[in-house]
């Protein structure tokens, strides 16, 4: 089974080296003499050759996640190759070497990325030292932190979509806006923060507004921004396990 670290890490590094690659195909010039398309089916070509390719580029970036794993079994080609050919990828070793240094010169060579587990994790150890866990379950939050987490990650662009409109007011967020947004959608403190915040909510911990003042001291976020997280999350929440008919 994979470990929870190295697929989020897995996630990191997928997300950086799409919208790295992709950036590149698609503000490539077009070579001189060559036929010029219009730009809408341009983008269209590259992202059908993209679809193709992409499972691939996936399973690469869990490959390059496991070796730089300590605790994780490293995937190697033969276990690689078996495995994609028995889900219908017909592979060879070298196509999957070629994906991996495609993937690591789109990073640059840089792969220790932030990994949101690895936040909430360091987060829950420093909370249990500093907050009364007789009062607070430390160890229940650590298995529940890792469903919430599951959960934002799975519904990532709805529930940041709705914090944005929440933090600013207004259904219909400017481009610009959205754009200065981005350094908030990767910010993994305040993932980290909200994701125990809605854990304890959870978990009805009486003292849920002192975890919140703790998590804020901790990290220097604001009350009012883990608040906003975990009431933007826990109404995901709710909206999923009771679908509005």
């Amino acid at each position: 089974s994979l470990d929870p670290l190295v697929g989020y890490h897995a996630i990191e590094l997928l997300q950086r080296f799409m919208v790295k690659h992709l950036t590149d195909l698609l503000t490539t010039p077009t070579p001189p003499g060559a036929v010029a398309v219009q730009p809408r089916s341009y983008e269209d070509a590259v992202l059908v050759k993209m679809k193709k390719k992409f499972p691939l580029i996936v399973f690469s970036c869990v490959k390059l996640a496991s070796k730089l794993s300590l605790h994780a079994h490293i995937i190697d080609n033969n276990t690689a190759v078996h495995f994609l050919n028995s889900v219908g990828h017909r592979v060879s070793k070298q196509t999957l070497l070629d994906l991996e240094l495609m993937i690591l010169k789109g990073l640059d060579f840089r792969l220790n990325t932030p990994n949101p587990l690895t936040y909430v994790e360091i987060l829950l150890e420093v909370l249990g030292k500093t907050i009364n866990t007789s009062k607070v379950p430390v160890e229940r939050l650590y298995d529940l932190c890792h469903h919430v987490l599951q959960f934002v990650c799975l519904q990532k662009t709805a529930i940041y979509d709705t914090l944005l409109k929440t933090t600013i007011q207004q259904g219909s967020p400017s481009r610009e806006q959205r754009e200065k947004f981005v350094t908030v959608t990767e910010d993994c403190m305040l993932l980290g923060v909200g994701v125990i915040a809605v854990a304890a909510f959870i978990l009805r911990v009486k003292n849920w507004e002192k975890v919140v003042g703790e998590l804020s001291h901790i990290t220097g976020i604001s009350t009012k921004s883990i608040s906003d997280f975990a009431h933007v999350t826990l109404m995901h929440l709710m909206r999923s396990s009771f679908p509005l008919t």
